[in-house]
């Protein structure tokens, strides 16, 4: 049966499961969890990455500054629609703070303020890194980067930043790798690709930010926090 309960016909050209769905397996078989996964006291977490589908403006990766400016990020995450958001046109652009629009169960300025309270309980040298990725960056319609598997040279980068391995440049609107800071090794991925899919184009950003404000707008109870960090990226562009 497929997922409507009509009986499937192997040779047909429809899907026969959702286009949003998900498979899930015990964590118990993952090959690396920790050993302390099901503890009560948790494990130590090094970073948190956020990410959203964007075709511009967003780089490839970028690191907060901060906890705060973390937060913002992730407030700030913006997705083209997919068919996990029901009754919006797919392809479209929106928020979808922390990606978790669809998923979120109570008010999002709570949501917010929640992760701000949590940067309070426990000292600075002792938060996870947060960082922000988009594997969809596109030029002339095709993607700049190769994604998928490769993401994971991505992932080394942000391993290497959380053990000071990793040298960091500063830049309006976070901390960015050093051009060769990534491994393209056997890539077909030159350093002007390299350059294009981390550009950080003040024009754009300037309206990214003003989106950002028109968005924050929204909010009764928005943490002041936030505007605060957001205002920190305007005044840098300047």
């Amino acid at each position: 049966l497929d997922w409507k309960n009509n009986v499937f016909d192997k040779n047909s050209t429809t899907p026969c499961a959702q286009s949003n769905s998900r498979f899930t397996t015990p964590i118990a078989q993952c090959p690396v969890v920790d050993p302390a996964y099901d503890e009560a006291n948790g494990v130590p977490i090094s970073a948190i990455l956020f990410g959203g589908r964007r075709q511009t403006i967003i780089p490839l990766v970028y690191e907060a500054n901060d906890w705060n400016h973390g937060v913002m990020i992730g407030s700030l995450i913006g997705s083209e629609i997919t068919s996990a958001a029901i009754g919006l046109k797919e392809g479209d652009l929106r928020h979808d703070p922390f990606a978790m629009k669809p998923f979120c169960g109570y008010n999002m300025g709570d949501y917010f303020q929640h992760w701000i309270d949590m940067g309070k309980k426990t000292d600075k040298d002792k938060l996870p890194k947060i960082f922000c990725v988009n594997w969809f960056r596109k030029e002339n319609g095709k993607f700049l980067w190769p994604g998928y598997g490769e993401n994971s040279r991505i992932l080394a980068y942000v391993f290497d930043r959380c053990n000071d391995e990793a040298i960091a440049m500063d830049s309006p609107i976070g901390k960015i790798p050093k051009l060769d800071g990534i491994n393209i090794d056997g890539l077909a991925v030159t350093k002007e690709d390299m350059e294009k899919v981390m550009k950080i184009d003040k024009k754009e950003w300037h309206g990214e930010l003003e989106r950002a404000e028109t968005f924050y707008d929204i909010f009764t109870h928005l943490p002041k926090e936030l505007r605060q960090e957001l205002k920190k990226i305007k005044d840098s562009f300047k």
